[in-house]
């Protein structure tokens, strides 16, 4: 079933050069993203439409709630923790010329999953690791170019990836914290490279489609069952939020696009009443 953008509207008007990795913090009602490429987390309250940014002082691919206030943030140079009072500390650096921190997500065990990327893109540049809450650090993927969308199924079984270059979506078995058993889940096709994800309550996985201006639905079997087209060629990725989990938020890019045929590229869109979210751990950190 194809959708149109007139059922979107926009949540926050912006220019966000690489806007990314939206996430709802229940335990504040708010939503919490990032413009990759500015250096900054952007926090947007919708009962009030109150608006904050925090700088990082270097790029910053994703930022998530901690169980005990503050954010866990995936830099350039690796993965730092800012307490409730804005204080920043590393919890683990590894900086590598060329390289940053692009997308991340929040396991059911409470452990960061954090991919990284070259600017380049170069294939093989990129990582996929677990962060456990005390700052251990294993290596689950290498030889991956863009480290993208990361989710699991309602149950917890399994682990959703996405390599964006290769216009697959692919999941793993999920067990006690380790992610085995990589397989195909979806050959994407069509127009467009799959981005950054999110599984809603009923098991299907809602991703946002860079340079090909959609959000797609796939159902827990990998069969694509909705597309909605999207005001911008360069949506990057998609949580629920909301007091009930039940409004798609939708990030997107203003990088290489032209502000005169796309003014809304960089905002923060959202799609009222889209579906039925599932609560996404904080890290527990």
């Amino acid at each position: 079933m194809r959708g149109v953008a007139a059922g979107i509207e926009t949540a926050v008007r912006a220019e966000a050069v690489l806007g990314e990795g939206p996430t709802w913090d229940a335990g504040r009602q708010r939503l919490i993203w990032v413009d990759i490429l500015s250096s900054r987390v952007h926090f947007y309250d919708p009962a009030t439409g109150r608006r904050t940014v925090l700088a990082t002082g270097q790029h910053v691919g994703a930022a998530k709630p901690r169980t005990g206030g503050g954010l866990v943030v995936n830099l350039r140079d690796g993965v730092g923790r800012y307490a409730e009072d804005g204080s920043f500390g590393w919890l683990h650096r590894a900086p590598v010329p060329g390289r940053r921190g692009n997308d991340a997500a929040v396991a059911p065990d409470g452990a960061l999953w954090a991919g990284t990327m070259r600017y380049d893109t170069a294939p093989g540049g990129g990582s996929l690791s677990r962060v456990s809450p005390d700052g251990e650090v294993r290596t689950v993927l290498t030889g991956v170019a863009v480290s993208n969308g990361i989710g699991w199924s309602p149950d917890g079984s399994l682990m959703y990836f996405i390599d964006t270059p290769t216009r697959r979506i692919d999941v793993f078995t999920f067990k006690d914290g380790d992610a085995t058993e990589r397989r195909p889940f979806a050959e994407t096709g069509g127009k467009g490279f799959p981005d950054g994800m999110t599984v809603d309550a009923a098991g299907c996985l809602w991703v946002a489609f860079w340079e090909g201006g959609e959000v797609r639905r796939y159902t827990p079997d990998g069969r694509l069952d909705r597309t909605v087209a999207v005001p911008v060629s360069r949506p990057t990725a998609c949580a629920f939020g909301g007091p009930r989990l039940s409004d798609l938020y939708i990030t997107t890019a203003r990088v290489d696009t032209d502000p005169a045929a796309e003014p809304l590229a960089g905002s923060l869109l959202v799609i009222p009443d889209a579906g039925e979210g599932l609560p996404q751990p904080a890290f527990a950190g």
